[in-house]
């Protein structure tokens, strides 16, 4: 059985995942800021030993939303192991990311700051017997108001609110399960369509869990 790996860099930091099952996950996250382009490539060449490049058999990232910088590196890197490797690649929204790790029975609304007083806003549910997250209300921008009331129509049972500098890299374990359960049901996303979600100009990508 293959391996898949995770990367995570849409926060201040840089997170890696790799399993080859649920139950046998590895993780490691690392503190870096702004030197995260610096260490990411070394960090993750000494990350996967002792799995070489070839026990991959497909690759996550976290897509936004989070900052430009560190988003962009982690999708552009995921889509360059994809093309070389020539394995599929999942986009998983960070926001999903934050819902998986919560597993909050029912309805879970995820909103973290976005710019000009601006939220990034989704909504998900949980469901514990099917071990499955689906999506509600893609990760959209709203105005502060209209995700108010967007998100009391829909009346989720709970609402985490992330802050805007928070280090969400721990949730690179969530973008490795939301890929594996993608997987086992058969996605094989191509590489090129792994694109980043900044919610606003310059590039807006598709905010689904799975592309």
């Amino acid at each position: 059985m293959k391996y898949g790996l995770a990367l995570h860099t849409s926060s201040p930091g840089l997170g890696l995942a790799i399993s080859r099952s649920n139950e046998d996950v590895r993780c490691q996250t690392w503190d870096l800021g702004r030197d995260t382009s610096n260490f990411l490539h070394p960090y993750l060449r000494d990350f996967l030993s002792p799995q070489t490049w070839q026990d991959l058999g497909w690759i996550a990232v976290a897509s936004g939303p989070g900052g430009f910088t560190g988003t962009r590196l982690g999708v552009v890197t995921a889509r360059t192991l994809g093309q070389q490797l020539d394995l599929p690649v999942f986009a998983i929204s960070s926001l999903a990311a934050i819902a998986w790790q919560s597993r909050a029975a029912g309805l879970l609304a995820v909103s973290m700051p976005a710019q000009r007083g601006e939220v990034f806003g989704s909504v998900y549910n949980w469901d514990a017997d099917a071990q499955l997250l689906t999506e509600v209300l893609p990760a959209t921008v709203f105005a502060a108001d209209d995700w108010d009331i967007r998100r009391a129509q829909i009346q989720p049972t709970q609402h985490q609110v992330i802050p805007q500098a928070a280090n969400l890299t721990d949730t690179v374990v969530g973008v490795l399960a939301l890929a594996r359960n993608a997987y086992d049901r058969g996605a094989r996303p191509h590489w090129s369509t792994a694109l980043p979600f900044y919610g606003q100009h310059p590039v807006i990508g598709s905010p689904a869990i799975v592309k």
